[in-house]
């Protein structure tokens, strides 16, 4: 395993395992942060390093294994060791490059960077917990790395106004994680829309049904269940839903938001009263009859032989009977969901009038069948779209035709988003044009802003100006940087 303490020579030789030459005649030099840093060849696979290697890690390395002269994962960061080890294995990671934190990456990193002139890589993609997006940007971008982050930016707004200026300051390539953009399904839906083929949009109606189990084991039981320790819920689960609905929607941006929603279900005073003062599932007398039962959710899976997610994140390594056994027995993962701390909204609504005037409305609800498979309503002045993220239909008015559409996916995540978001991140980088993205920094921010103020509307009560409440923001941050100097 690598420590911070190795001597850059043999990370020079676990680089050059997999990368181009440091022969200048191979290899472009590009000033980032006023230094010299020796890149890949443009000819060559990009290289990344990730941190963080957990489901959304592997989801977004995921293109690697599937594009190899695309780009290539050659160092990582994490730090439960079964999990490190099968990642490392899967994109045979040089163990000289292979971390078990993101600080002893970082050192790494520093060490070639002031001996060889050289970074570990080109890129790197940050999958860890939210709350520590920011510190993971702010060293890395600092270093001249391009960052694809997974979403949300980070977990308080002050932080996410941080990493806009790192980034901008740093002049480096921006992804965001909000990967409903990327996918086939959405690509086409945007294309219609910007074609003005149905005419202005007029009105969007989004739901995101979370799913029934999928909220219990993230948002009751998982990492996301409290607000002090992650964010509000329609920030970590439903950021890149706000975010879709105002990429269609731009140039035009949100004016005014009102937000209502609360923690309705997963409550102490919710548990049926059989289940008596039972704490853990596998002793409950009515797990049988429980939709929530972690029985069901985690070990009946693995009894079946399915170990995909949720059972593969609650165990370091692959799942089996006894390890999840064991979990259930002493994790958070086998408690009664009505005997967790979670306390964030089981079910939320978001309103929005845009500078246009157009509205939108959103719905996050927990208590569906469906996991993820967001219902849109696209309704313009001369037709409607309808779909489910998977197929569409297009109404046209005028011309008295419904046409379905049924767009290919690539596969992976979020309809083939995942996929779609690091090969789109690649080009960008491999070409130096932050347009390919769609999006920059500045973008992924506005619409984090409008998901904060929708948050605030909902605990105040009231109506947030959108423009109002991103000006109060920014004056904040600024009064606060003007009293640390």
């Amino acid at each position: 395993m690598a420590s911070k303490n190795l001597h850059p020579k043999s990370l020079w030789r676990a680089l050059r395992s997999g990368t181009s030459s440091p022969d200048t005649t191979s290899t472009t030099l590009r000033p980032i942060m006023g230094k010299d840093i020796l890149l890949s060849s443009v000819s060559d696979p990009l290289t990344i390093a990730v941190i963080g290697c957990g489901q959304r890690g592997k989801a977004y390395a995921r293109y690697a294994l599937e594009q190899p002269s695309k780009c290539k994962i050659v160092a990582m960061a994490e730090p439960r060791p079964k999990t490190r080890s099968h990642f490392a294995a899967a994109h045979n990671v040089d163990q000289t490059l292979v971390f078990d934190t993101w600080q002893d990456l970082h050192q790494a990193s520093t060490d070639t960077i002031k001996t060889i002139g050289k970074r570990l890589s080109d890129a790197v993609i940050i999958a860890v917990q939210d709350q520590i997006h920011l510190e993971v940007c702010l060293a890395f971008a600092e270093q001249g790395y391009h960052i694809l982050c997974e979403k949300p930016m980070s977990t308080n707004l002050e932080d996410c106004l941080k990493m806009e200026g790192a980034v901008k300051k740093a002049g480096i390539i921006f992804g965001m994680g909000h990967v409903l953009r990327y996918s086939p399904y959405n690509l086409a839906l945007t294309e219609i829309i910007r074609s003005g083929e149905l005419g202005p949009l007029i009105n969007i109606v989004h739901v995101e049904p979370v799913g029934y189990y999928h909220f219990a084991h993230s948002y009751v039981r998982g990492h996301w269940r409290k607000e002090e320790e992650s964010c509000f819920s329609l920030m970590t689960k439903s950021c890149h839903d706000i975010d879709i609905m105002c990429h269609w929607l731009s140039p035009y941006t949100p004016k005014r938001v009102s937000s209502f929603g609360s923690l309705q279900h997963f409550r102490k005073e919710s548990k049926p009263s059989a289940a008596s003062s039972t704490m853990r599932c596998l002793e409950c007398p009515i797990e049988r009859d429980c939709a929530y039962s972690a029985k069901k959710i985690y070990l009946e899976p693995v009894q079946q032989g399915n170990t995909n997610w949720p059972v593969s994140t609650i165990v370091d390594g692959i799942p089996d009977i006894e390890n999840i056994t064991d979990a259930l027995k002493t994790s958070r993962y086998g408690q009664c969901v009505y005997e967790c701390d979670n306390d964030v909204c089981d079910n939320q609504v978001v309103n929005l009038e845009f500078s246009n005037g157009t509205t939108a409305s959103f719905t996050m609800i927990a208590h569906t069948r469906l996991i993820c498979e967001r219902q849109t309503r696209l309704h313009f002045a001369f037709g409607e779209i309808v779909g489910n993220m998977s197929t569409f239909t297009v109404t046209d008015f005028r011309k008295r035709t419904t046409v379905k559409h049924t767009p290919a996916s690539e596969g992976g995540g979020h309809g083939g988003g995942d996929l779609g978001l690091t090969r789109t991140f690649v080009e960008a980088v491999k070409s130096m044009r932050q347009e390919v993205l769609g999006t920059d920094v500045g973008d992924a921010l506005r619409s984090h802003l409008t998901v904060f103020a929708a948050e605030r509307s909902r605990r105040e009560g009231r109506v947030v100006d959108c423009e109002e409440f991103e000006r109060e923001a920014r004056e904040r941050l600024q009064k606060n940087e003007t009293a640390q100097t």
